[in-house]
């Protein structure tokens, strides 16, 4: 097997291999490494690097494997890129802001320190905006990063980095998190797979775990793979009370879907949408139903204008005015869209937050009993394949098909399903666009029903697997 190949082989591969002996940890790890040393200057995936310590960490669990008590952990060797906001005790975070250049952190968020005490090994962070506050990922700090399927565009945001780099073949799995979109809006930009759960389902750091909105989740080129992490970030923590109880274990067979209704939604809230979406999204529902699903189109009745009154009465009461403690002291060093993310929070009233609530109720009015006749909602991540790296969209309007959009808010189509907060959703590839780069389905399931939103997905991607093949890959 080539370098590149061993690069793109699925996480539960590799590990079934560095069990047989016929892999070794690190093996894969110098794979892994050249190929960033290779593409890191086209993507720009990883701000902070940790090459030489974590080969020493694969030759110890390289030495774990060879002995013959069994006793490695559930993942044990493999690469994982974990997002430059997220706490790891002892170590550097930056959140992409200049501010941070020099923080250490001192203390470890919940999900991740699961991930790293379970063998993975954290090769690289990430790349964030700062303070994931965008859908795209350039800083001050970090530069821009570009999706690899065509580095003219935006890997997407907050979670871009680890978007970027499962798509280049540079981790094996990454962490993302998601306020409005941010791992849904990567995964979809770079083409991969990326799970909201619901909210609860994995345990946070405060404030945040707190805000309904925000989610903790894992990005992987697999459904497998992301059933994988997932299933050691969940479950209760001590130190978070919005944690749910008891654990949800995703099985690791997942059965077919023959027979099983599901809707399909082209367009959530009247959106303006790329053509190239809409046949990718109505192609992905046709592998829906080659799977033997009974695939039915529904109408939402939700209003864009709503959706987006709700958002920013949301963010405006709880995380605009968090980046707003920074904008007062820091603004001459913070990007553009972080200081208009702060100054726009300024115009939210308390009585809009109520407002925002009664909306939130009223489309949940709308989207439970049709979750109540079909097993899981289909629609696009997003209305468009990608944004253009670099540019802000502060100052300059976001065109989709030919109409100019009046905020961000107007085309994160994403941000409905943090209004649904408790509905767990996987964005996968749909297809390519004329652009090259992917566009993402949303596979939406009833609240808290995790297992089938895994068990769709996975029915969807044995129909069409991406990067198994070359055609399917970023040609970097």
């Amino acid at each position: 097997m080539s370098d590149l190949e061993l690069c793109y082989l699925p996480a539960t591969e590799a590990l079934a291999r560095f069990k047989a002996k016929t892999l070794s940890p690190v093996e894969l790890m110098k794979a892994v490494i050249d190929r960033a040393e290779k593409v890191e200057r086209k993507i720009n995936a990883f701000p902070l690097k940790y090459y030489d310590r974590a080969l020493d960490q694969a030759k110890k669990a390289e030495d774990k494997y060879a002995k013959t008590d069994g006793r490695t952990r559930p993942l044990e060797g493999l690469s994982v890129a974990i997002k430059d906001e997220a706490l790891i005790k002892g170590e550097r975070v930056t959140f992409g802001s200049l501010i941070y250049k020099d923080f250490i952190a001192e203390e470890t968020n919940p999900s991740i320190g699961r991930l790293l005490k379970a063998g993975a090994i954290m090769h690289a962070r990430s790349a964030a905006p700062e303070f994931s506050c965008a859908p795209y990922t350039h800083s001050r700090i970090n530069g821009v990063t570009s999706t690899p399927w065509n580095t003219k565009y935006s890997c997407g945001g907050s979670s871009g980095g680890s978007g970027a780099s499962l798509a280049a073949g540079t981790s094996q799995l990454a962490s993302g998190s998601d306020i409005g979109g941010s791992i849904r809006i990567p995964a979809s930009m770079c083409g991969v797979v990326g799970f909201k759960p619901p909210f609860g389902r994995n345990p946070d750091t405060p404030p945040f775990n707190l805000d309904q909105y925000c989610h903790v989740g894992p990005m992987a080129r697999t459904v497998a793979d992301a059933a994988l992490m997932q299933n050691l970030m969940c479950g209760p923590h001590p130190e978070d009370v919005a944690s749910l109880r008891p654990k949800l274990r995703i099985p690791t067979t997942l059965g077919d879907i023959k027979g099983w209704r599901i809707a399909l939604c082209v367009n959530p809230a009247q959106y303006d949408l790329d053509p190239d979406v809409v046949k990718n999204t109505r192609a992905a529902a046709d592998l829906f139903r080659a799977a033997g699903a009974i695939v039915e189109e529904v109408d939402l009745g939700w209003q864009r204008e709503d959706v987006v009154r709700a958002a920013e009465a949301h963010f405006g009461t709880i995380f605009g005015p968090w980046i707003g403690t920074y904008a007062k002291k820091h603004g001459k060093i913070m990007t553009d869209y972080a200081l208009a993310f702060a100054r726009e929070s300024k115009r939210t009233k308390k009585e809009d937050f109520l407002k925002g609530l009664e909306i939130e109720t009223n489309m949940y009015k709308s989207l439970g009993p049709i979750l109540e006749k079909y097993r899981i909602l289909l629609c696009p991540t997003l209305p468009l394949p990608a944004t253009k790296a670099g540019e802000s969209y502060v100052k300059k309007k976001l065109i989709i098909n030919r109409k100019p959009q009046a905020t961000i808010a107007h085309w994160l189509m994403t941000i409905c399903f943090n209004i649904m907060s408790r509905c767990p959703v996987m964005s996968m590839p749909s297809g390519l666009a004329a652009n090259g780069v992917p566009t993402g389905l949303s596979i939406v399931g009833r609240t808290y029903d995790d297992v089938s939103v895994f068990r769709a997905a996975a029915a969807f991607e044995r129909e069409r697997p991406w990067y198994r093949t070359a055609e399917l890959r970023p040609k970097l």
